[in-house]
């Protein structure tokens, strides 16, 4: 499930910037030359998902939502679970965007005493003179 979490994480962005720039519009419209990459990916993902999706209807009503609230957090959320809930289903799905999805940039650190992470860490992550850092469970 966490290889759906990370995969969703990267397609809600990009759909979420074809709703911003196209509203509602974004479910009909064919790619458009004047779109920037992140917007022509979002509309490729979401064309993707929708042909592909038996009952298209949930995400056409979350993208609606969407594109009514101008990228309020919830609207992105519910969108979020409805694009996960799909991929867990379908997992020929997830892997055909998978592969439409550029890498993800490799974590970097750069400075004394900085930290790359790539992912996600559970735990503390500290730097620093005499750092004292108490994790309570």
């Amino acid at each position: 499930m966490s290889d759906i979490n990370a995969l969703v994480g990267q397609i809600v962005p990009a759909v979420g910037a074809a709703v911003g720039a196209y509203g509602v519009s974004v479910l009909n419209r064919a790619e458009d030359q004047a779109a920037d990459a992140t917007v022509r990916l979002g509309q490729r993902l979401l064309d993707r998902i929708l042909r592909r999706t038996p009952d298209r209807a949930p995400i056409e009503a979350a993208v609606t939502d969407l594109a009514a609230t101008a990228g309020d957090p919830d609207a992105l959320a519910a969108l979020r679970l409805r694009l996960r809930g799909v991929l867990a289903e379908n997992p020929s799905l997830a892997a055909e965007l998978a592969a439409l999805l550029p890498e993800p940039p490799a974590a970097q650190a750069d400075g004394a005493r900085s930290v790359a992470v790539s992912g996600s860490v559970p735990g503390i992550v500290s730097t620093g003179d005499a750092a004292i850092n108490i994790q309570r469970r």
